[in-house]
């Protein structure tokens, strides 16, 4: 099992900057992904980025690769989500998950396992 917190949503203007945190606990493995998705209003959730629990290996979809940026503290079990530029499109849910099986970072949720509850992020225009 492995147990998923985020943290650090908020309310923010367009252009301003976040960090979300994902806290994992329970059996983690170097070989695990943990990825950031997203559900907007309306929307169906979507992949923002992940990254390897182990060496440089990061992905992210196109609508934020330029703006955001994935990182980790291993010695914390955190992994962030920087987010520069945000735009009102941004608003949504962000959810973080883990995927404990593919040995490339998947973009599919049907890939990750494990979810956190979300945290909320809202950009006002």
């Amino acid at each position: 099992q492995v147990q998923l917190v985020e943290t650090g949503g908020g309310l923010v203007q367009t252009g301003d900057s976040l960090r979300l945190s994902c806290a994992a606990s329970g059996r983690t493995f170097s070989w695990f992904t943990i990825g950031w998705f997203r559900r907007a209003p309306g929307k169906e959730r979507e992949f923002v980025a992940a990254i390897k629990l182990s060496g440089p290996n990061t992905r992210y979809a196109d609508s934020v690769k330029d703006r955001f940026s994935i990182s980790r503290d291993n010695a914390k079990n955190t992994v962030y989500l920087q987010m520069n530029g945000l735009k009102p499109e941004d608003t949504a849910v962000y959810y973080c998950a883990a995927d404990t099986e593919y040995a490339g970072i998947s973009a599919s949720l049907r890939s990750y396992a494990y979810w956190g509850q979300g945290t909320q992020v809202t950009v006002s225009s």
